[in-house]
C-alpha cells in the first residue's frame, strides 16, 4: 500500500505521542514493504527528504510567526498535497486541526483517523475553544471511512456518540532492560530514594492533587518533576510547592534518561486524566515503575489491578504514609512488563494498524 501520514510535525519525533507512534510505526511499514509518506512541519530541524526508509514531505508551517491559526494552515497545506499523490490510505492522527479541512481529502483514497482523546475536555481550552473541538471530532467522525480509537473508553464512546464502530489500537512500548545505575546520580538523587512524575504542566495531568497529597505525607524521599514549567500554570505550581521535598527538573527529552528514572524511582505519579492510551504510562509499565495512577476508566483500562490508585491528594498522602516497599509489589511489575510484551509491543500495533488499514481499503 502507499500510505501517507498526517497530522503530526514530523519524525523523528522531537513533539509528543502522535510524533513517537509515527516513528516507530512508518519504518516498520516500510519494513513489511508497504510505501511511506509521512508529513513534516517546515519548522522541522531535520531537512533530509527521508528517514529509515520512509519518505518525508515537508510543509510550510507559519506556525512560529501566526501561533496556533498556524496549525490549520500547516494540515490544509499537507491535505491539498495529499490530493496530489494518489496515496491508497491517508491515517490521520488526532483531528484538532485537521477536521475542518476534511471535505478536501481526496475521493477515491481511504482516510482513516487515530481519535486521539476527548480533546474538547481539556481544561486549559476555553469554553468557545471546547465548543470548536467537539464539532471538529464530529467532521472527523463523519468524514473518516475508518476510525482508530487508541482506548476501550474512546472506543465505547464512539460507538455511543456516533454510532460508529472503531479498531482499537493502542500506542506501543518497548521493554527497558539495560538500566544504568549512574543517571539518578545526575539528578542528585539515590536509586530507589525518590518518587517521580513526568507531565506536561496542565490542569486535567493532577500536577496540583499529586504535590498537595505528596506535601501532606510524611515521607522524606523526594519528589523529581519532569515537565516543561514554562507555562502559567506550571510557573504557579513551582513557586507555591518547590521546596527541598519537591524538585521542579523542567525538561528531560532523553528516553534512555527517562527510563532511567523511571527504573530507579520508588513511586512513579501518572496523573493523566483526559485521553486514551498514554505513551508515558506505558514507557512507565515498560521500566519496572511502582505506580500511582488517578483513578479514571482510561488508566484502569491498562493498569487493571497492578497500580495503586488515588482521587484526591489524601488517597495518595494514605498511600505514601503507609510505607509501601517497592520490593513487596514485584507482582505488579511484571505483570506490568507482561502487557508491553503481550498487549503494547510496536511489533504487536504494527500488526493490528496493517490489519486495519488492509481492511479499510478492501471495504473502500
Amino acid at each position: 500500500m502507499k500510505i501517507g501520514i498526517i497530522g503530526t510535525r514530523g519524525i523523528p519525533n522531537q513533539y509528543g505521542g502522535f510524533e513517537q507512534f509515527t516513528e516507530f510505526i512508518a519504518p516498520a511499514l516500510v519494513k513489511r514493504g508497504h510505501d511511506m509518506y509521512v508529513y513534516n512541519s517546515s519548522l522541522h530541524p531535520y531537512k533530509e527528504n527521508s528517514w529509515k526508509g520512509v519518505h518525508l514531505i515537508p510543509c510550510s508551517d507559519p506556525e512560529n510567526r501566526i501561533g496556533t491559526v498556524g496549525q490549520f494552515i500547516y494540515d490544509l497545506n499537507c491535505i491539498l498535497d495529499a490530493r496530489k499523490r494518489n496515496f491508497d490510505v491517508i491515517l490521520q492522527l488526532g483531528y484538532t486541526s485537521s477536521s475542518i479541512w476534511s471535505f478536501l481529502f481526496p475521493k477515491r483514497t481511504v482516510v482513516v483517523t487515530n481519535m486521539d482523546g476527548l480533546e474538547w475536555k481539556r481544561s486549559k481550552y476555553s469554553k468557545p475553544v471546547q465548543q470548536f473541538l467537539k464539532k471538529a471530532e464530529k467532521w472527523a467522525a463523519f468524514y473518516s471511512d475508518k476510525l482508530i480509537a487508541d482506548s476501550k473508553g474512546i472506543q465505547d464512546y464512539l460507538l455511543e456518540k456516533y454510532r460508529k464502530h472503531s479498531d482499537f489500537i493502542a500506542y506501543g512500548a518497548s521493554l527497558f532492560n539495560d538500566p544504568n545505575e549512574s543517571v539518578p546520580g545526575k539528578y542528585g538523587v539515590d536509586p530507589y530514594s525518590y518518587n517521580l512524575l513526568i507531565a506536561r504542566m496542565e490542569p486535567e495531568n493532577n500536577i496540583e492533587t499529586i504535590l498537595k497529597g505528596f506535601r501532606q505525607s510524611s515521607v522524606r524521599e523526594v519528589l523529581l518533576l519532569v515537565g516543561n514549567h514554562s507555562n502559567s500554570f506550571g510557573t504557579q505550581l513551582k513557586q507555591q510547592y518547590q521546596n527541598e521535598r519537591i524538585r521542579f527538573l523542567g525538561p528531560v527529552y532523553d528516553l534512555d534518561q527517562l527510563n532511567d528514572l523511571r527504573h530507579f524511582s520508588h513511586f512513579y505519579f501518572h496523573g493523566h486524566s483526559v485521553g486514551g492510551t498514554n505513551p508515558s504510562l506505558l514507557e512507565a509499565m515498560a521500566s519496572n515503575a511502582l505506580i500511582i495512577a488517578n483513578d479514571n476508566v482510561f488508566n484502569r483500562a491498562v493498569l487493571e489491578e497492578d497500580a495503586f490508585y488515588f482521587s484526591t491528594p489524601d488517597d495518595i498522602t494514605k498511600i505514601l504514609n503507609t510505607d509501601v516497599q517497592k520490593d513487596s509489589y514485584k507482582s505488579f511489575i511484571e505483570r506490568n512488563r507482561e502487557k508491553i510484551r503481550d498487549l503494547y509491543s510496536w511489533e504487536y500495533i504494527t500488526d493490528l494498524l496493517e490489519k486495519s488499514l488492509k481492511d479499510a481499503t478492501i471495504h473502500h
